[in-house]
C-alpha cells in the first residue's frame, strides 16, 4: 500500500478532485479567514487546516470539480449573512474560475452502485476521478469506499493529524 504522500505525488501533475466541505473550508477561509472556526458549516476547523488546505492544493496543477460539489458548496454557502453574501460569492466566482470542472451526466451517476450507497455528489466525485484525479475528501465512508473501488483518496483529516492540527 502506497503512503498519502507517493499517491499525492502520482497526480501533481494531473490534479486533485475536492469534495464538499473541504472545498467550502477553501471558499470560506480565501473569503475570510476570521469565519473559519466560526462559521457553522466549517466550525470543526481551524485557520491552520485552511493555511494546509491551501498549502496542500497548490502542490496540484489543477483543482478539480464537478458542478454537483459546486451546488453543495453553495448551498452550504447560504447560512452566511446577507451582509458576507456578496464579498462571499465574488471570491466564490474567482476560486471556480481558476478550477477544471468535470460534468459526468446525470444517467452516468445513477446508473452506478456508487450512487446507490453514497447519492448523487458523491457518484459524480467517483465517476469524475476515477484513473484521472486524486480525491481529497474528510468523509471516511467516502475514502474508504473509494479506496475499495481502486479510486486514488487521501483524506483530510489524516492531513491534519500528521501537521499536528487535530
Amino acid at each position: 500500500m502506497s503512503s498519502e504522500p507517493e499517491v499525492a505525488a502520482r497526480y501533481l501533475h494531473a490534479g486533485v478532485l475536492v469534495d464538499s466541505n473541504i472545498l467550502l473550508l477553501l471558499f470560506i477561509g480565501s473569503y475570510d479567514l476570521s469565519l473559519v472556526g466560526r462559521f457553522k458549516r466549517v466550525a470543526a476547523f481551524a485557520k491552520a487546516d485552511y493555511e494546509l488546505l491551501v498549502a496542500t492544493l497548490a502542490r496540484f496543477s489543477a483543482v478539480v470539480t464537478t458542478p454537483m460539489i459546486l451546488t453543495e458548496v453553495n448551498n452550504l454557502s447560504n447560512l452566511l449573512g446577507s451582509r458576507h453574501k456578496y464579498g462571499y460569492y465574488t471570491v466564490f466566482s474567482l476560486l471556480v474560475d481558476k478550477m477544471l470542472e468535470e460534468v459526468p451526466t446525470t444517467k452516468e451517476i445513477v446508473a452506478t452502485e456508487f450512487f446507490k450507497k453514497f447519492g448523487y455528489t458523491d457518484a459524480a466525485i467517483a465517476i469524475a476521478a476515477r484513473q484521472r484525479y486524486l480525491v481529497l475528501t474528510d468523509d471516511f465512508a467516502l475514502s474508504g469506499f473509494l479506496q475499495g473501488q481502486q479510486i486514488d483518496v487521501i483524506n483530510f483529516n489524516h492531513l491534519r493529524q500528521a501537521a499536528g492540527a487535530l
